[in-house]
């Protein structure tokens, strides 16, 4: 099996005490790609830092909508000047969050919008970040189409609103969530969706799955939800984690990119 989780902070202090031993053990647990999620300009050096140091390894850069308040013009000036790395495969983690609101909803929009704007001028995906905001982000989202790629990433969303995302041109992602009790409506929309258009994250080190709730998640458990998509379309989990592989790395142009195992698509 060949897991790409396509959605982890493993630069949270939660994995300060083990963070190389972890990293280090993921291709025995069949995980070859893993996704860095920046959420805040100034750790986007570090971010891509840690994607250079660890081949494995890649790095979505931005401003998510919380931080989006201490945004500054400088730092989109930045953003694009990291963009240019190799290893710098997308802006994000980026949307809107009305459900925190921890940064005023004007500020939200105006710094979604200049990174849309910053994406599609560098041809980058997206990484996005989007609750309780669709009306507002789908919106957003269809002001920059033209060029528009990227995922909707730890989808919560309705059917109806994975369509539109579809028509888009994203990709769903789905985490941990996925596995728990209350996750009827996101097993439904999961069941529905082409197989070529869905990609697995875990958003370690949030978001963990089913056995293992209250403990800290980490890219190796990306497995549990791709045994658990793999259920829900009656496919082997082998079949599944390769799709969802090889989706990530169209999405986020990979090929010929470094990877594990010295082997440059995976």
């Amino acid at each position: 099996m060949r897991l790409f989780d396509t959605h982890a902070h493993l630069l949270d202090e939660r994995f300060d005490g083990d963070r190389e031993k972890l990293v280090a053990s993921l291709p025995g647990k069949g995980v070859v790609r893993v996704l860095e999620a920046c959420t805040r300009m100034p750790d986007a050096q570090s971010t891509l830092a840690f994607a250079d140091a660890h081949p494995m390894f890649v790095a979505a850069l931005g401003t998510h909508p919380h931080e989006a308040a201490a945004m500054r013009e400088e730092e989109l000036a930045l953003l694009e000047r990291l963009m240019a790395a190799p290893r710098a495969v997308a802006i994000g983690e980026i949307g809107l969050d009305y459900h925190y609101d921890f940064s005023p909803r004007d500020m939200q929009k105006k710094w979604f919008d200049a990174q849309l704007a910053l994406a599609n001028k560098l041809k980058k995906p997206v990484v996005l970040h989007v609750r309780e905001a669709d009306g507002d982000a789908l919106g957003m989202l269809r002001s920059h189409r033209a060029g528009l790629s990227g995922v909707m990433h730890c989808f919560s969303g309705s059917y109806e609103t994975a369509k539109v995302c579809l028509d888009l041109g994203l990709y769903i992602a789905f985490g941990g969530s996925l596995t728990f009790q209350n996750a009827k409506k996101a097993l439904e929309i999961a069941e529905k969706l082409p197989l070529d258009r869905l990609l697995i994250e875990t958003d370690s080190p949030y978001m963990t799955p089913v056995p293992y709730r209250g403990k800290r998640n980490d890219p190796s458990l990306v497995r549990l939800v791709c045994e658990k998509l793999a259920g829900l379309r009656q496919m082997e989990p082998e079949e599944v984690a390769e799709i969802t592989l090889q989706n990530g790395l169209r999405l986020f142009k990979m090929d010929g990119l470094s990877g594990s195992g010295g082997n440059p698509s995976a």
